[in-house]
């Protein structure tokens, strides 16, 4: 038997509800400790990595919520994002430290954390822990919520703002 192609071993990372689903059930079965974070990860940068490597260090299994391109225009703006969410996905997918990644639709990630009930909730650091969406979801089952600190200097803003500035010399 032939084994998968790195690309084909990548896009079966990128799964959708139902799939998700599936291997949820995989994952519990093995007791396998569920993480959870979601973003837009528009501009991969190393802060990025940073914090996605970290938020791997707290269980077996990182899924990654993926804003969809019409909810990161809802967050970021009409200009963004400059990655289209399938591009955006198989990036994410292609780190050994993501188990999964997700993409959602709606303008928060509630709908998919109810439906992972994930040991583990994490965002940046410029959140409050108790601020978190699915806070709430996490804790009543007696799980996680935690924050990590960004890697100073690092932010797709800051890049944007650095093209900007070329642009104009």
């Amino acid at each position: 038997m032939q084994r998968p192609k790195t690309l084909e071993i990548i896009r079966n990372k990128i799964l959708n509800h139902e799939t998700l689903k599936i291997q949820l059930m995989r994952w519990r079965f093995f007791s396998q400790k569920i993480v959870f974070t979601n973003g837009c990860f528009d501009l991969i940068h190393l802060g990025h990595i940073d914090y996605l490597a970290k938020a791997s260090d707290d269980g077996d299994v990182l899924i990654v919520g993926l804003n969809s391109d019409t909810s990161a225009r809802g967050l970021k703006g009409p200009a963004r994002p400059i990655n289209n969410q399938d591009q955006r996905a198989m990036i994410l997918a292609s780190f050994q430290f993501v188990s999964a990644v997700v993409i959602f639709d709606e303008p928060t990630p509630l709908q998919l954390i109810t439906t992972i009930q994930p040991d583990v909730l994490i965002k940046g650091g410029d959140y409050k822990p108790e601020d978190i969406v699915g806070y709430d979801v996490v804790k009543a089952k007696k799980g996680i919520v935690k924050t990590i600190e960004f890697l100073e200097g690092y932010s797709t803003s800051f890049i944007e703002e650095k093209i900007r500035s070329y642009k104009k010399t």
